[in-house]
């Protein structure tokens, strides 16, 4: 249990996998090096026995051919012993065997003298190639040796058996120090690679740590904290990519709240006027003859608040995914004539005039039509709500390609350029004041024909002036004149297949 808790956390992952790859890539490198070293060197040593071994059949093939004394032979067999640090040993056929060594560490092989037996396996092995063992020479002595074996044939009888022991525990000592040496290589180097995947690994975790820091620090509501921008490319567009969702978090807050007050001072004004004019109706304040006057002012207030309340719960459906699109092939252009309908008491009211440009005189679209009728009507009622008396109004539709583009421009005030790129925000409002005016509204208009745009996967843009009115244009998906087979009597709106 105690292992699994210590790699659940990052860190310890990347410090374990990273530490384990180093060790093992240290171990191998080091048994390489010895296992070359080794073989280099015994490779030399046995190299060299194997002239000596040369040099000694010459000595013997000389000595028995007369050529060179027996007294010269002698003295060049333990020269070479002696110079060599070898131990030579003869075994003639029939004779006593001579052993020539260069040290006292030899004289416990030196007077061991292998049996009838074994000097014919040695024989044998001579005669089948196999020269060479590197082993204590049959446990006699406790040095390390490598022998070779030589033999001196006459007329294809076996005469002589040469042996030439080399010693090798010089060789051993010196890979043992070798080894030592690996091992204390390998302990720095796992050190100095514990110590760089350390730093490395915590690099990389840093910025996680400040993410988790942070994160909670908006969980209780500070907003204001902000990770440092800086390390690699990653780690920066780590940084700034919550950052940016950070300033848009405190920019949201700061909305919420704004539009918690607003609703709230909204819903509270209408709340407290119609209590006071129930109340004063109640007690008498208010006389019969006054009540339709009170009554009517109530149930203004009523609409109004109950407008508030639908728009509310029509921006949480939608944000909620569940509003289903149904999808179908009209006209735009009928369905703005007839909206339009519906606006002319207060187009009237206001004294103003409607401009209509058709690029044709049918756009056939595909839409939900009943939100796109949505759509229109708030952006209509949002350019009557801010035009002044006798201004302008104008509606247009033209084409591009496979859109087809829906502009609705007023000639009112204008929205500031510090609230344009706002406009569309949850619970926004271009007008800061809570005093309740005719033009004042929730914030929740926009917002709900952002979303109903952005989930048909068209978009809607915005061009504003200061004192040069508004105009918002949104896109549809643009579809082939259906069909003929059903018309709305009512209005005339051409649903069908295409």
């Amino acid at each position: 249990m105690r292992h699994r808790d210590l790699l659940r956390t990052l860190f310890s992952r990347m410090l374990v996998v990273y530490m384990t790859v180093i060790f093992s890539l240290i171990v191998l490198l080091g048994v390489a090096v010895i296992v070359i070293i080794r073989g280099q060197t015994y490779g030399e040593r046995q190299n060299l026995a194997r002239m000596e071994t040369v040099e000694v059949l010459n000595i013997e093939k000389q000595r028995i051919s007369g050529a060179m004394s027996e007294a010269d032979a002698v003295q060049r067999l333990y020269a070479l012993a002696v110079g060599n640090n070898l131990l030579v040993e003869i075994y003639p056929t029939g004779d006593e065997p001579e052993h020539y060594y260069g040290s006292g560490n030899w004289s416990s092989a030196a007077a061991y003298e292998p049996d009838e037996e074994h000097r014919q396996q040695l024989i044998a092995e001579a005669a089948a190639g196999n020269t060479e063992t590197k082993q204590y020479y049959k446990g006699v002595s406790d040095m390390e040796t490598l022998t070779e074996i030589a033999t001196l044939p006459d007329s294809g009888t076996v005469t002589h058996l040469i042996l030439v022991h080399a010693d090798m525990s010089g060789i051993s000592a010196g890979l043992k120090d070798l080894i030592l040496m690996v091992i204390l290589v390998l302990l720095v180097g796992l050190l100095i690679g514990l110590i760089a995947v350390y730093s490395t690994t915590s690099a990389v975790i840093k910025p996680f740590r400040e993410v988790n820091d942070i994160v909670q620090q908006y969980s209780m509501g500070d907003y204001n904290a902000r990770i440092p921008i800086s390390g690699t490319e990653e780690t920066i567009q780590l940084g700034l990519s919550f950052n940016n969702m950070a300033d848009q978090l405190e920019d949201l807050e700061a909305t919420r709240q704004s539009f918690v007050a607003n609703v709230s001072h909204e819903l509270r004004s209408p709340l407290t006027s119609m209590k006071g004019f129930l109340e004063a109706m109640h007690d008498g304040t208010i006389v019969k003859e006054e009540y339709d006057q009170y009554i009517d002012i109530v149930l203004t207030e009523t609409k109004r608040m109950a407008s508030m309340v639908n728009d509310l719960l029509d921006l949480a459906r939608i944000e909620s995914g569940k509003t289903v699109l149904k999808l179908e092939v009209f006209d735009i252009n009928e369905l703005i004539r007839r909206i339009l309908i519906t606006f002319e008491a207060r187009i009237y009211e206001r004294k103003m005039d409607v401009e209509i440009r058709f690029a044709q005189e049918q756009f056939f679209v595909e839409a939900d039509s009943t939100q796109i009728s949505q759509v229109i009507r708030n952006l209509i009622d949002n350019a009557i709500k801010y035009s002044p008396e006798g201004s302008k109004l104008r509606i247009a539709t033209y084409a591009m390609r496979k859109e087809v583009y829906i502009s609705i421009q007023d000639f009112g005030q204008g929205i500031p350029e510090e609230d344009v790129p706002h406009v569309f925000d949850r619970f926004y409002k271009v007008e800061k004041a809570h005093t309740p005016s005719k033009q004042s509204g929730t914030g929740l208009g926009l917002s709900i024909v952002k979303r109903i745009i952005d989930q048909h996967g068209q978009k809607i843009t915005l061009k504003s002036a200061r004192g040069k009115g508004s105009t918002f244009t949104f896109t549809l998906k643009r579809a082939a004149a259906p069909k003929r087979n059903q018309q709305d009597q009512n209005g005339g709106i051409i649903h069908g297949q295409y």
